[in-house]
């Protein structure tokens, strides 16, 4: 039989990923899409950190951008304390509407001119130096040093794996790149970590599609691990696999992080997986992040609508539960108000946040007090 493993909650209360109101907007700026609007978490080392959603709700655009594969519009990623990741686009967009308020400001010429133009030279000088400071950061982040720390297994192990390399390239072409030149040392890293992820050395030199789906992806996994990273970012590593081969794979993460000590950033729009994998889970919707709480709490006590409306979704493995299962449809527009205000995310209870209006959060404090819950 195939098993899913428990999750150990072995983690510590040190932050080693702390992610500040991250945006990543593409398109011109007559069209902008938003693919992450002012997401904020963090994620403490050895824990697992589930990032979940449908289709197009950002969280790949999120850990792309975490590892810089885009270039963030706004916001902070900060990996150990040293800021990695340094968008200036909110920055810029303030100098821009400080410039129409000057414009506006000299046609007027009120009273008070004088001073309120100081104000405003006052902040496009402090805002040219949080640019200039944030240009450095993200210049300064050795991009070497962070793909050695911070390592990415995709989604699509077809893809991810170039089809002109064999295996033995494949897996070593990080070492490699980081400088190593001893031939017999690489072959032997490599033999090792084929072994580690339930590979044979006979491997080693044949190429992809010579592989089974699952045995691509513990390719792409070998790739990653072979750095001894820190951290591994998985984007959704098992929805393009069979469903018997998927606890495999989750069963093989579980164990190389507690024999490596990894934190993990678990991409997945499978909630009956991410359950029993992530220590915490963080909720995306549209871009942005509406709920996040632990995973327990999160199945025990999902506030927002958009939530429940996921965890309706999950099939029952009982025939007869399943057939009595009740489907819950989130509708944005008639599920919250947000006419008179903008929903903030607020700590509803301790380590559980939901995105939400002040009436909304008081509505959500009541829930979880509440004995029916």
């Amino acid at each position: 039989m195939v098993r899913i493993m428990d999750k150990k909650n072995n983690n510590s209360d040190e932050v080693i990923l702390k992610v500040e109101d991250l945006c990543m907007f593409f398109g011109k700026r007559n069209y902008v899409k938003k693919a992450v609007n002012n997401v904020s978490f963090d994620i403490r080392k050895g824990e697992v950190f589930g990032l979940v959603g449908e289709s197009g709700c950002g969280k790949t655009t999120t850990g792309r951008t975490i590892i810089r594969l885009y270039d963030a519009t706004s916001g902070n990623v900060y990996f150990k304390g040293q800021r990695i990741v340094a968008g200036t686009g909110s920055y810029k967009n303030e100098l821009r509407n400080i410039k129409k308020e000057k414009k506006k400001l000299n046609a007027e010429k009120p009273a008070d001119y004088e001073n309120e133009l100081k104000k405003l030279d006052e902040r496009t000088e402090l805002l040219k130096k949080e640019i200039k400071s944030a240009v450095h950061d993200h210049k300064a982040a050795n991009s070497s040093k962070l793909a050695k720390n911070i390592q990415m297994i995709y989604q699509d192990p077809v893809a991810s794996l170039d089809p002109r390399m064999t295996v033995r390239e494949i897996i070593s072409e990080g070492l490699v790149i980081q400088g190593v030149k001893d031939k017999k040392l690489i072959q032997e890293k490599v033999y090792e970590i084929l072994e580690t992820v339930g590979l044979v050395r006979e491997h080693a030199d044949r190429y992809p599609h010579e592989f089974s789906g699952g045995q691509r992806q513990r390719i792409g996994i070998a790739r990653s691990i072979i750095m001894q990273p820190e951290m591994i970012i998985a984007d959704e590593p098992i929805s393009a696999l069979d469903v018997s081969i998927r606890a495999q794979v989750i069963n093989l993460l579980n164990d190389l992080r507690n024999s490596m000590g990894l934190t993990v950033l678990f991409i997945a729009h499978d909630l009956s997986v991410v359950k029993y994998f992530s220590d915490r889970i963080g909720v995306m919707y549209f871009g942005n992040m509406v709920e996040l709480a632990t995973s327990d709490e999160l199945f025990a006590h999902p506030l927002h609508p958009y939530t429940r409306s996921l965890l309706s979704a999950i099939p029952l493995p009982d025939p007869n539960a399943e057939k009595g299962r009740v489907r819950m449809h989130y509708d944005p527009l008639a599920d919250h108000e947000y006419s008179e205000e903008e929903p903030e995310f607020r700590e509803v209870g301790e380590g559980h946040f939901v995105r939400c209006t002040q009436k909304e959060f008081e509505q959500y404090k009541k829930d979880l007090e509440s004995p029916a819950k």
